[in-house]
């Protein structure tokens, strides 16, 4: 399979990791929903409809997610991430291949490689593909958001140094964090919830992509377009209208 990956620029959150490390920050992304078979409270989905792209929440999403939205309401974002997809069906089928490719194609300049802004680790083979990518690049700082957790699990010991894995609470797998003490991060619904839980919100990924917080939990605030009526959706309006305020 010839397959040309899209590597992605940082986005305005990446921007303030870049700012904050003075490196470069490039992402990877696959379909949200989709590749993401242990989501669950933030499960959406971008999909195809005669009338264009929709969007369709999950049985239990209780807050949307941002990726899906993205794809919904820009044609690109989705068909580069569509294209994404394909690798881990390389990977498999043909694992050595897979991870050829990623590193044939790796951006000359990244330092620091976000995993699935969108998407997740949807097959333990696809994870065992990123570790064998990361070894080979020692120099890049990689880290993921992950609700994945069965295969951070069977591989626990064998974790690259430059590879940062936060569990992303909400899934369906959510008891393996404390059996396990996996470090995590949580979605709240203002800044009161984070003091309470005793979390620090993270605002530009630093938490989640650097070494010297890797073993600290962490939170973070809710954003993007919600379903309508939710408490979701509330709660992003007074999270809107005190920064307004602010302003």
């Amino acid at each position: 399979m010839e397959l040309t990956l899209k590597f992605g620029k940082k986005n305005s959150k990446l921007e303030k990791l870049e700012a904050k490390t003075g490196k470069k920050v490039y992402s990877f992304s696959t379909l949200s929903g989709w590749d993401c078979p242990f989501a669950k409270e933030c499960q959406s989905f971008a999909v195809e409809t005669p009338n264009g792209m929709k969007i369709k929440d999950g049985k239990y999403t209780k807050f949307r997610c941002f990726s899906a939205s993205q794809e919904v309401l820009w044609e690109n974002v989705y068909k580069s991430r569509k294209n994404n997809s394909q690798l881990i069906k390389l990977a498999n089928t043909d694992f050595d291949l897979a991870v050829k490719t990623v590193i044939e194609q790796f951006p000359k300049k990244c330092q620091i490689l976000r995993i699935n802004v969108a998407g997740d680790m949807k097959t333990q083979t696809y994870f065992d593909m990123w570790l064998e990518v990361i070894r080979n690049l020692p120099t890049v700082q990689f880290y993921a958001y992950t609700k994945a957790l069965p295969y951070w699990v069977a591989r626990l010991g064998e974790i690259p140094d430059n590879f940062n894995l936060t569990a992303s609470f909400g899934g369906r797998c959510d008891n393996l964090i404390e059996k396990y003490n996996l470090r995590y991060a949580k979605v709240v619904f203002s800044k009161k919830e984070a003091k309470d839980l005793g979390l620090v919100i993270d605002h530009d990924d630093s938490h989640a992509a650097l070494n010297r917080y890797k073993n600290q939990n962490f939170a973070l605030l809710l954003h993007n377009s919600q379903p309508k009526g939710s408490l979701a959706a509330k709660a992003l309006s007074e999270i809107r209208r005190l920064y307004n305020t602010k302003k």
